[in-house]
């Protein structure tokens, strides 16, 4: 992240949207097949993409890794490697956020990626932000589509974009506020106008904008 950056609220201008519909249309229908990795009889749906610093996307709860295709595709565009991941195929074998974050880690050991942005949807973000506590060596940043609350509290020093949804009513715009209010010089939060919860898919371009804007990576 470049030093110009400065965490505070922001939206994406009318030219990411003009970026976003031609994204949109060519992105979701190029994404790669999903795969399973198996450890110890865990079966964790995933799939990855592209060349580059890596960016780990986790899905919302009970979501398919699916969704988030068009959104990755547009990432590898700009010269990341993208890896989603979903929950296990039994998501109660997984009882814990500690788990999940330890499944990401397993993936990533396995991919062969030694540190990423780890990213997450929804809950997905929630997965992110342990593994940034329980993992720090490992990851880059966090990337939070969405604030859910009542979530672990930030990894040290590590910076944070918020992307969320002007009317989103699952993970409301006001938690990634609040968010930045507790730690302004990490949290960086970013507005996607009039896009609701699934705006990962609806808004594809915007959100893929934002990320590439605050990584910096042209």
């Amino acid at each position: 992240m470049a030093d110009s950056h400065t965490p505070e609220a922001a939206q994406t201008p009318e030219t990411a949207q003009d970026l976003g519909a031609a994204q949109d249309a060519g992105a979701a229908q190029t994404t790669e097949a999903v795969q399973t990795f198996e450890p110890e009889g865990r079966a964790i749906p995933f799939a990855e993409e592209g060349a580059g610093p890596a960016v780990v996307l986790i899905a919302e709860r009970g979501e398919s890794i699916a969704y988030l295709g068009a959104l990755a595709h547009s990432l590898t565009q700009e010269d990341f490697r993208v890896v989603r991941i979903g929950g296990r195929a039994d998501e109660e074998s997984a009882s814990s956020p500690a788990e999940r974050a330890q499944d990401v880690v397993d993936l990533l050991d396995q991919l062969g990626v030694g540190d990423a942005w780890i990213g997450g949807h929804g809950h997905g973000g929630t997965i992110a932000r342990h593994v940034a506590l329980e993992h720090h060596d490992r990851v880059d940043g966090v990337l939070l589509l969405g604030v859910e609350p009542l979530q672990p509290p930030l990894a040290a020093g590590l910076p944070v974009l918020v992307i969320q949804g002007t009317a989103d009513d699952v993970t409301p715009a006001q938690n990634g506020r609040t968010l930045q209010e507790s730690a302004p010089e990490l949290v960086s939060v970013v507005a996607v106008e009039g896009a609701g919860h699934d705006f990962p898919a609806t808004h594809v371009g915007e959100t893929s904008w934002a990320i590439e804007d605050y990584l910096d990576w042209d």
